[in-house]
């Protein structure tokens, strides 16, 4: 790295450190070199989440802000929108009726369900009240709405229609939940079966109409006030609560309006939002508050990713959110129809392609690198988005660098690929538009924290070396203030300031930052979703047939795949009662035993309720135990995951194969 004169895009500020009493050494101190005068104030007269909202009714009360899609027969129409000033006054109307259930400031409302206008409405009552807004949803594990309706005490429960039976069923276990509020209608039984457990349940229109002819004054809220607990799922064991202040969203939100500025792409009023990521991550939570904070429109999906695509060419949006697994599906619809559109059209398409990424890597921005290309060729897939969209932002995964650059030729776009934690508030770091040199890289920190990496000797990281690597630690106002409940947990992720992220990234030259590793045992899968392997591993291994397993998955592919070594005695059996040869080994190589002892896998993975995602779909055995001679386990036994990877890395990459 040298002087580090060459990291153009960073501004150290503070030199690093050898190691010292048994503490690693630590890189330099990094921040953004838009910030090189200080970090962006929060905006005046912004001191909560509600203000975000209220200034933008007050600056332009007729601008569309949620729209949805009618149905016409059956058919699904056009966007149907409500303005500011019209959600503004159902915001009001939803608060006075919490707050005429005895919800007070401090209290706590779970939102349960997938994205529409009464999520967004709900959330703003709550920022009206200064009440937490405590996001559920159900890709945590079985169990997890009901662990998060106990923990958190929420208090009322706003729920789609389809959802309500798993709010009430839960009742006897928790005490502190006393209304539900459909999101649309309740149905007869719906409402017989929750009022024996001693709840109230209204329908959206009636509930707006419980505080009508009360008064409440809304109270004073500060910047340290938690405005939302948003859950997220630990390594083992329960989800974490993650305390999200109002500073926290602010002050992200000036930061992300200042990079924005500086790349000369503001966000501004006439902005359109595709909405459809969940809003109970912070990623789309995050990007909605950014919108209402410029006055700018969301739209809604129908809710049905195979028609994600016809909503977009409807919507028309102009900022383009996804993860990973979406843009991948994106790429091969893309590949499919360049393949089955003749020879002269797909030469056409490649000696464009060519030509455009070439004078890109060259340093011309997207828009100007071929602009003849992009009227004849390149327009299309650009109207496959709608025709409008100028950023497509990519998060939660790692995004493939083939399909990376492949877009950033292609949807004449910018394609930026961004990294954060629910803990660090979403957006920490995100690559600038028009630069190829940033693919497959985070890119440099947004300019509202300061960022160091530590060394982890145990991996052989070393943060102090000619490339700086270690683990990622963030400090600033937009970090999270603490696990709610959790101070044990808190204090592990927390030191001095410091938020250690658990993943391990590499410095780039020019000041970018690239994800190599994580340092514990979890890991992502391409839809975002983490898997916490050791814990599965104990859930397998309670298989009879099974004496050892390693689990494997990557943030490339969306499913887990297993080298087994079966228990010899079990096989053999097995082969006996069912008629099929052969000695242990070849018994191994036989896809009926394979099919057998998925089969036993899957039996326990119903058993324990888990995921979908969690379920192994293909599996190798070995009759070989893993053992230390080829140093596939550590003189404890425990398995060296690296090692592993190494060893059986044809096996894996054949068993993916297999299953595509």
């Amino acid at each position: 790295m040298g002087d580090g004169a060459e990291m153009k895009h960073l501004i150290e500020v503070e030199k690093g450190q050898e190691a010292v009493d048994g503490r690693p050494s630590v890189g330099p101190v990094y921040r953004s070199a838009f910030a090189k005068d200080g970090f962006p104030p929060p905006v005046p007269g912004i001191e909560c989440c509600w203000d975000v909202f209220r200034l933008s009714v007050e600056r332009s009360p007729g601008n569309r802000m949620l729209g949805l899609r009618e149905v016409v027969d059956g058919k699904a129409g056009k966007y149907v929108w409500v303005t500011y000033k019209e959600v503004y006054d159902t915001v009001m109307k939803v608060g006075a009726s919490i707050r005429s259930c005895g919800v007070e400031q401090g209290g706590r409302c779970g939102i349960y369900g997938a994205n529409c206008p009464e999520w967004v409405i709900s959330m703003e009552a709550c920022n009206a009240h200064g009440i937490y807004c405590v996001p559920l949803y159900d890709t945590l594990g079985a169990g997890a709405v009901e662990f998060i309706l106990c923990h958190a005490e929420v208090q009322i429960v706003f729920v789609e229609e389809k959802k309500i039976a798993e709010v009430y069923l839960f009742h006897a276990t928790f005490s502190s939940v006393f209304s539900i509020v459909s999101f649309g209608k309740v149905t007869l039984e719906q409402r017989e079966a929750v009022e024996k457990f001693g709840l109230a349940i209204y329908e959206w229109d009636d509930f707006l109409l419980l505080g009508c002819d009360k008064q409440f004054d809304l109270p004073v809220k500060k910047k340290d006030d938690i405005c939302t607990i948003m859950y997220t799922s630990g390594t083992t064991g329960d989800p974490k609560g993650v305390l999200i202040s109002n500073k926290n969203i602010i002050t992200l939100i000036s930061g992300v309006a200042r990079l924005l500025n500086c790349v000369n792409e503001q966000l501004n009023e006439d902005d359109v939002y595709m909405s459809y990521l969940p809003l109970a991550h912070i990623f789309d939570r995050v990007i909605e508050e950014m919108f209402i904070f410029h006055g700018a429109s969301i739209g809604f999906w129908r809710g049905d990713v195979k028609l994600l695509v016809e909503d977009i060419g409807e919507l028309k949006p102009t900022i383009f959110c996804a993860v990973p697994r979406v843009l991948d599906r994106i790429y091969t619809g893309l590949q499919g129809k360049i393949a089955s559109g003749g020879l002269l059209k797909q030469t056409l398409f490649k000696v464009s392609y060519k030509y455009k990424l070439h004078n890109m890597m060259r340093g011309s921005k997207h828009d100007e690198a071929a602009t003849i290309c992009d009227k004849f060729v390149f327009n299309k897939v650009k109207h496959g988005l709608g025709g409008n969209v100028r950023l497509i932002l990519s998060g939660a995964a790692p995004l493939a660098t083939h399909v990376e650059q492949f877009l950033r030729v292609v949807t004449c776009a910018h394609v930026l690929q961004g990294y954060g934690l629910t803990e660090t508030c979403a957006g920490t770091f995100v690559s600038l538009p028009n630069d190829l040199s940033m693919l497959g890289t985070v890119g440099p920190p947004v300019p509202n924290v300061d960022v160091r990496l530590e060394s982890v000797p145990e991996m052989n990281y070393d943060a102090l070396s000619e490339i700086p690597r270690g683990e990622i630690c963030i400090r600033g106002d937009t970090l999270f203030s603490g696990y709610y409940k959790r101070e044990d947990l808190t204090k592990e992720v927390m030191v001095d300031g410091w938020f250690h992220t658990g993943d391990i990234g590499e410095w780039q030259p020019d000041g970018s930052m690239k994800i190599i590793d994580r340092k514990k045992n979890i890991f992502k899968l391409s839809q975002g979703e983490y898997v916490a392997v050791e814990n599965l591993e104990n859930i397998y291994g309670l298989v009879p047939d099974i004496d050892s397993l390693w689990i494997y998955g990557n943030s490339f592919e969306s499913f887990l795949v297993a080298i087994i070594n079966p228990n010899k005695q079990a096989l053999e059996m097995w082969a006996e009662a069912n008629g099929v040869s052969g000695n242990f080994t070849s018994l191994c190589e036989n896809p009926k035993a394979r099919e057998y002892i998925l089969g036993e896998l899957s039996k326990i993975g119903k058993e324990k309720k888990l995921k979908g995602f969690e379920f192994i779909k293909a599996v190798h055995l070995d009759p070989e135990p893993f053992d230390m001679e080829r140093d596939l386990l550590t003189p404890t036994y425990k398995k060296k995951r690296p090692q592993l990877l190494k060893y059986y890395q044809n096996v894996i990459d054949d068993l993916y194969k297999s299953l595509k």
